[in-house]
């Protein structure tokens, strides 16, 4: 009776990811709109440590069954307009002018911490899903955000190249986050383009194109901003702005994190070794996966890419981090905590702290 219990509550686990939706509403109301900060990177973090880990997987009998549940794939579908009406709701309110300067700053930080971990997550998801439905979906959570490309560099760059130096968004070991920004952001958006291009000459277009998707991610959300700007002036589109960089600028971190110092073997013909588990960190923390839909067992993932986030599995031969995103992305801000804690963990390396930006093979 306990395990059908238990079952049954794991069923709507991932419903976490919705009520973190709620962070920006709730700081809001009690009149301090950096609340999100505090719940997501101090509040979830705790949690983490005191519920602890849940590395069990499903049943290979259940795999199927798991797999075709239409209630986890609803949770994605309920966190769409949700999406949209925070954006929205915080260029609206930013706009009024009711907050102080700080306060308006807070809100438009705090409703990115959401577009950011539950936006980016769930249009991560749904990007790698086959249904048209949901790649549109996640092209147009990601383009709400700015970050529209990242459904092309991700899929067709980050997935064929991780854990290579080619690859803009593996972070090298000894790389400080804040070297790894620009090069991840830049790097990221020329690969985008290139890939594109290569898609349209394979369909002898060129590059200017109504059909380069390239275009038409970065003219929409200067477009969003425009028409925010006419609805409401120049703080709304302001607002849209600030969600969007602290959005992507927490995907990125989680990026820096996911794959911190790993490397692909290089193979005699010159080609690198299959991906494999060893390729990312994984993280077990229950909660933080409860938020982030499973994206913590990265690992599987990588060598499933096609796999939804329900079915995702632990692997015990994944390096693995400390403790969950929520808690290691705080950290990942501040190399020499960073580099104290994780060098000696990446596999192949010395314990001793490496020179920022120093790259090694493992």
């Amino acid at each position: 009776m306990m395990e059908i219990m238990l079952a049954k509550l794991k069923r709507w686990r991932f419903l976490f990811a919705l009520l973190g939706t709620m962070m920006p509403v709730a700081g809001y109301l009690l009149g301090d709109n950096y609340h999100a900060f505090l719940v997501a990177f101090v509040i979830i973090p705790l949690l983490d440590w005191l519920l602890g880990k849940d590395p069990s997987n499903p049943a290979a009998g259940e795999m199927g069954r798991i797999e075709e549940d239409p209630v986890f794939r609803g949770i994605l579908y309920a966190y769409v307009p949700i999406h949209f009406g925070l954006i929205v709701w915080c260029a609206w309110v930013i706009a009024r002018g009711e907050l102080p300067q700080a306060q308006s700053l807070g809100l438009a930080l705090s409703v990115g911490i959401v577009t950011g971990a539950q936006g980016i997550t769930i249009a991560h998801e749904l990007g790698h899903a086959r249904s048209k439905l949901d790649r549109w979906l996640a092209r147009a959570l990601l383009t709400s955000v700015s970050y529209g490309h990242f459904t092309i560099e991700h899929n067709r760059g980050h997935h064929v190249r991780v854990a290579t130096p080619a690859d803009p968004a593996t972070a090298r070991y000894g790389e400080s986050f804040w070297r790894f920004l620009p090069r991840t952001l830049v790097g990221s958006y020329l690969s985008a383009w290139r890939i594109e291009i290569e898609r349209l000459k394979r369909l002898q277009l060129q590059p200017a194109s109504w059909r380069n998707e390239m275009i038409w991610f970065t003219a929409i959300p200067l477009a969003l901003a425009g028409a925010l700007a006419l609805a409401w002036g120049a703080g709304a589109a302001l607002a849209f702005a600030v969600q969007s960089a602290m959005a992507v600028t927490l995907l990125e971190a989680v990026n820096y994190v996911e794959h911190y110092g790993l490397v692909r073997a290089r193979l005699a013909d010159g080609r690198y070794e299959r991906v494999g588990h060893r390729h990312s960190w994984d993280a077990d923390n229950f909660l933080s996966n409860c938020f982030l839909v499973h994206l913590q067992r990265h690992a599987d993932h990588h060598t499933h890419p096609a796999r939804p986030y329900q079915a995702l599995l632990h692997h015990d031969d994944s390096p693995k981090l400390p403790t969950g995103y929520a808690g290691m992305v705080p950290l990942a801000l501040v190399p020499p905590l960073w580099f104290a804690l994780m060098n000696r963990r990446v596999p192949g390396q010395t314990a001793g702290p490496a020179r920022q930006g120093e790259t090694r093979s493992a």
